[in-house]
Protein backbone atom coordinates (compact mmCIF):
# COMPACT_ATOMS: atom_id res chain seq x y z
CA UNK A 1 0.00 0.00 0.00
CA UNK A 2 1.40 3.82 -0.75
CA UNK A 3 0.19 6.98 0.51
CA UNK A 4 -0.86 7.42 -3.14
CA UNK A 5 -3.31 4.58 -3.02
CA UNK A 6 -6.92 4.96 -3.40
CA UNK A 7 -8.99 3.96 0.25
CA UNK A 8 -12.21 2.89 -1.54
CA UNK A 9 -10.49 0.77 -4.22
CA UNK A 10 -8.27 -0.91 -1.45
CA UNK A 11 -11.62 -1.35 0.77
CA UNK A 12 -13.23 -3.11 -2.24
CA UNK A 13 -9.91 -5.55 -2.88
CA UNK A 14 -10.12 -6.01 1.24
CA UNK A 15 -13.87 -7.14 0.73
CA UNK A 16 -13.26 -9.06 -1.99
CA UNK A 17 -10.10 -11.17 -0.55
CA UNK A 18 -12.44 -11.64 2.54
CA UNK A 19 -15.01 -13.10 0.94
CA UNK A 20 -13.42 -15.33 -0.95
CA UNK A 21 -10.53 -16.26 2.03
CA UNK A 22 -11.37 -14.72 4.95
CA UNK A 23 -8.68 -13.02 5.65
CA UNK A 24 -5.83 -10.02 4.43
CA UNK A 25 -2.90 -8.98 5.15
CA UNK A 26 -1.99 -5.41 4.46
CA UNK A 27 1.11 -3.86 4.45
CA UNK A 28 2.60 -0.09 4.40
CA UNK A 29 5.58 1.43 5.06
CA UNK A 30 5.53 5.35 5.54
CA UNK A 31 3.05 7.86 7.33
CA UNK A 32 1.31 8.59 4.33
CA UNK A 33 0.57 4.48 3.31
CA UNK A 34 -0.42 3.62 6.68
CA UNK A 35 -3.24 6.64 6.76
CA UNK A 36 -4.46 5.17 3.72
CA UNK A 37 -4.37 1.58 4.81
CA UNK A 38 -6.24 2.81 7.97
CA UNK A 39 -8.83 4.55 5.90
CA UNK A 40 -9.21 1.63 3.58
CA UNK A 41 -9.86 -1.01 6.54
CA UNK A 42 -12.57 1.02 8.12
CA UNK A 43 -14.02 1.65 4.45
CA UNK A 44 -14.34 -2.27 3.85
CA UNK A 45 -15.60 -2.54 7.32
CA UNK A 46 -18.50 -0.29 6.08
CA UNK A 47 -18.80 -2.43 3.09
CA UNK A 48 -19.17 -5.49 5.33
CA UNK A 49 -21.38 -4.11 7.98
CA UNK A 50 -23.75 -3.58 4.96
CA UNK A 51 -23.96 -7.59 4.90
CA UNK A 52 -24.22 -7.78 8.41
CA UNK A 53 -20.65 -9.01 8.71
CA UNK A 54 -17.70 -7.50 10.57
CA UNK A 55 -13.58 -7.28 10.30
CA UNK A 56 -10.72 -6.81 13.15
CA UNK A 57 -7.84 -5.82 12.25
CA UNK A 58 -4.31 -6.75 14.31
CA UNK A 59 -1.77 -3.98 13.44
CA UNK A 60 1.96 -5.15 13.94
CA UNK A 61 5.48 -3.56 13.06
CA UNK A 62 7.64 -5.18 10.14
CA UNK A 63 10.74 -4.18 8.70
CA UNK A 64 11.15 -4.42 5.11
CA UNK A 65 13.97 -3.76 2.52
CA UNK A 66 13.55 -1.11 -0.45
CA UNK A 67 15.90 -0.47 -2.61
CA UNK A 68 18.85 -1.77 0.50
CA UNK A 69 17.24 0.21 2.99
CA UNK A 70 15.75 -1.65 6.17
CA UNK A 71 12.67 0.46 7.15
CA UNK A 72 9.51 -0.34 9.22
CA UNK A 73 6.69 -0.65 8.64
CA UNK A 74 3.08 -1.45 9.59
CA UNK A 75 1.52 -5.11 8.76
CA UNK A 76 -2.20 -5.17 9.64
CA UNK A 77 -3.63 -8.88 9.73
CA UNK A 78 -7.51 -7.94 8.95
CA UNK A 79 -9.74 -11.02 9.18
CA UNK A 80 -13.81 -11.87 9.36
CA UNK A 81 -14.67 -12.19 12.89
CA UNK A 82 -18.49 -12.61 15.17
CA UNK A 83 -19.40 -9.17 17.10
CA UNK A 84 -18.71 -10.14 19.88
CA UNK A 85 -14.58 -10.59 19.42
Amino acid sequence: MSGASRPKSVAGAIVAMMKDVGQVEVQAVGAGAVNQAVKAIAVARGYLQEDAKDLIARPEFIEVTIDGTTKTGIRFWVEMCTEHQ
